[in-house]
């Protein structure tokens, strides 16, 4: 060992007799000292393969490599394939004793594979030590991850973070249960009333691996037909996964999972459990001992043995983006996995996103929908008000909601709870001049002035300033008027409407998960809805323009995805359920609502975009930052041939106070935005192109050699391109 571990000074000696003693007893009770993390000098290598290759947690590109490192004998046995391990990384040639590096700081790490010889002519470092002899890195998650580093000109580093999750001792300590028998094939249930449901279900059970895009009738039923699904592909001997939005979508799956199956046949990986349960559960999924899998976007790289089937649902919901580096997609990742285990793939949704309607176009899957019939028999019936409506409507320019609307709210509250869904959280998130409709600005940082519920000044909605005694800039008028109207605005104009009505409200403070038949008010923001028991009677869809007027080129498609999910909770129109839209019914999303096709919506966005360039018939990157390192970035790197630069343009400066995104400028700089787009069957030269330049300036920063360069943000297939 090393002689760092002698002790300095005369040692145990010196002591005096009792203390002796104690000393040595100590020493008898004690366990053989374990393998401190340090040089291992003079210690034997292991005898065979004595090189380990390992893969350093270091989220740098120009450091998305393996490095080689000694075996000491003593942690051969631990020292295999997918464990983690602590190196000392980073000492340079000079730092040599005995033939053996040293120095460097330590840093976790996975081994990768050992071998008998190294590539690398210089002398090794010994790894320093074994945290755990849990093998929790395999070929086939590794490949996964390496798929997704090179789609998304990320690092290995970094996806592995994503992939595999904190380590937590006492759960690894515990055995995970013996896994049960394949259950036997389910019945197909409400499967039927798709044209090809019972034949799906009947190829997952006789162990194919078919393609499909779920187009789900309205209703609470889209649970139980999940379950169904991962049960046949169980019933195959076969594992499962499947990932959901958000936690409230993941408790219906897993009840229904639950009620079809019983406990013990499936995990559920949500980051509310906690990290000891998560890793509890993530083990006994990586060892074999549970095939099926439920759980939130954390769950796309859960190690199911012997995968079958992978399926998401609501591919169009933000939360399936991964904020942390290097930002992929749900759906992206299990279409890499559909590829790669060669298994069955399920994409569903009430509603149906362009590029679910390119995977059909394009042949990779096939639709499964419900005939017409089936359709018009599960769905509310959907009124509109558009701009001509409320103008002729005396009620409409005297409150807030027409004349249609009122009445289908009180006709509704006598059967039931009633939904409405308004696009804005808050009291009264935009104010604005009553005289010339000149927004109120914040005189310290331009925000928006915010009215409170129960104070008389304004507050800015960026800085938390507040405004006693604001004055229009431009015509001096101090009237104000609700530019837009939020969630608690809205109940509160209910409740005075309604006053035997109870109102609840479920948005960003306080979701609510259901809410009872009894007759009610239920105002939320979009993704909020909770579920009633039965149905609601009635749905109103305020402020249309809100959602349709965002300068996105996914405006249109998100606002219908929000409309579809809040009126698949209304009871069908033979039960008396009714949606009323408050959206001019004369533009494309609206009309699509109204007929209840989203699927003919999504096939006409994407011939559009096939005829503009635009995703997903094309592959398009971002490339974020201040104006020379992002001109000094597109002189550097060497894009294909084909590729095409737009830009770069300058983005929205960031006040200070307002929360940042990631990617987004610092508060008060100056930031630019470019976007590189090639055509179909180009992305992954495109990736590599960009991840190469990318290196090649942390490199360059990390070597001191240009000082320290400003940053570059790199984004695959942003999400938000105006």
């Amino acid at each position: 060992m090393s002689s760092e571990n002698e002790p300095a000074g005369g040692g145990a000696d010196d002591a005096p007799p009792e203390q002796l003693a104690l000393i040595r007893e100590t020493v008898r009770r004690a366990k053989t000292p374990r393998a401190k993390p340090r040089t291992w000098r003079g210690a034997a290598l292991a005898k065979e393969r004595p090189v380990a290759r390992v893969l350093v947690d270091k989220g740098v590109l120009h450091l998305d490599r393996y490095f080689d490192y000694a075996v000491p004998e003593e942690l051969d046995g631990e020292a295999q394939p997918g464990v983690r391990v602590r190196v000392r990384f980073g000492a340079g040639r000079h730092r040599v004793r005995d033939g053996r590096r040293e120095g460097g700081g330590l840093i976790d790490g996975f081994l990768i594979e050992r071998l008998a010889e190294s590539d690398y002519s210089g002398p090794l470092a010994a790894l320093a030590q074994v945290v755990s002899p849990e093998r929790v890195l395999d070929e086939e998650l590794l490949g996964l991850v390496r798929a997704v580093a090179d789609r998304y000109a990320g690092s290995v580093a970094d996806v592995l973070q994503l992939a595999v999750p904190p380590r937590n001792a006492r759960a690894e300590k515990r055995p995970s249960p013996q896994p049960l028998p394949p259950p036997t094939p389910p019945e197909p249930g409400s499967w039927t009333r798709y044209e090809q449901g019972a034949a799906f279900v009947a190829a997952l059970a006789a162990g194919s691996a078919p393609r499909a895009v779920w187009n789900a009738l309205p209703g609470p039923q889209w649970a139980d037909e999940l379950a169904r699904a991962v049960t046949a592909t169980l019933a195959s001997g076969r594992g499962a996964l499947v990932v959901l939005p958000d936690g409230r979508a993941v408790a219906r799956v897993d009840a229904a999972l639950t009620a079809l199956l019983g406990e013990g046949r499936h995990a559920v990986l949500t980051a509310d459990a906690g990290p000891e349960k998560r890793y509890a559960q993530w083990l006994a999924v990586r060892r074999g001992a549970v095939r099926a899998v439920v759980g939130t976007r954390a769950a796309m790289f859960a190690p199911v043995r012997d995968l079958g089937l992978v399926a998401l649902w609501d591919d169009g919901d933000d939360s399936h983006s991964e904020p942390h580096a290097p930002q992929p997609h749900a759906r992206e990742v299990l279409l890499l996995r559909a590829a790669q285990d060669r298994c069955a793939f399920l994409l569903g949704a009430w509603n149906c996103t362009v590029d679910a309607a390119q995977l059909v176009e394009t042949g990779w899957a096939r639709p499964l929908v419900a005939a017409r019939e089936q359709v018009r028999a599960a769905a509310p019936l959907v009124r509109t008000v558009g701009d001509q409506d409320l103008a002729r409507d005396e009620a409409a320019r005297a409150a807030r909601l027409p004349t249609l609307a009122w009445q289908v709210v009180r006709d509704g509250l006598r059967h039931g709870p009633v939904l409405v869904q308004v696009p804005r959280r808050g009291y009264v998130p935009r104010m604005a001049c009553a005289s010339c409709r000149t927004p109120a600005r914040c005189r310290h940082c331009a925000g928006p002035l915010e009215g409170q519920e129960s104070a008389s000044a304004l507050r800015c909605g960026w800085c938390g300033r507040e405004e006693g005694d604001w004055h229009c800039p431009e015509c001096g008028g101090f009237r104000l008027r609700a530019q837009v109207v939020g969630a608690r605005r809205t109940a509160e104009e209910l409740g005075r409407a309604f006053p035997a009505v109870p109102v609840r409200t479920s948005g960003r403070e306080q979701v609510l998960d259901t809410v009872s038949q009894a007759p009610a008010l239920v105002v939320s923001t979009p993704g909020a809805e909770p579920v009633a028991e039965g149905g609601y009677t009635a749905a109103l869809l305020l402020d249309g323009w809100a959602m349709l007027g965002r300068p996105d080129l996914r405006a249109g498609e998100d606002a219908l995805r929000r409309w579809l999910a809040a009126a698949s909770l209304v009871r069908p129109q033979s039960a008396g359920g009714t949606v009323v839209a408050i959206a001019e019914p004369t533009l494309r999303p609206v009309q699509a609502l109204v007929r209840w096709d989203p699927v003919g919506h999504a096939v006409r966005e994407l011939g559009e975009r096939a005829e503009l360039g635009f995703p997903p018939v094309s592959r398009m990157a971002a490339v974020t930052g201040p104006p020379e390192a992002v001109a000094g970035f597109l002189r550097a790197v060497e894009l294909p041939g084909e590729a095409e630069v737009l830009g770069p343009v300058p983005l929205p400066v960031t006040a200070e106070g307002r929360p940042r995104r990631v990617g987004a400028p610092p508060p008060d700089e100056h930031w630019e935005r470019a976007l590189v787009r090639v055509p179909p069957g180009r992305g992954a030269a495109l990736a590599g192109a960009l991840k190469t330049a990318q290196a090649a300036r942390t490199a360059r920063t990390a070597r001191g050699s240009r000082g320290s360069e400003e940053a570059v943000w790199v984004r695959i297939d942003p999400p938000d391109i105006g």
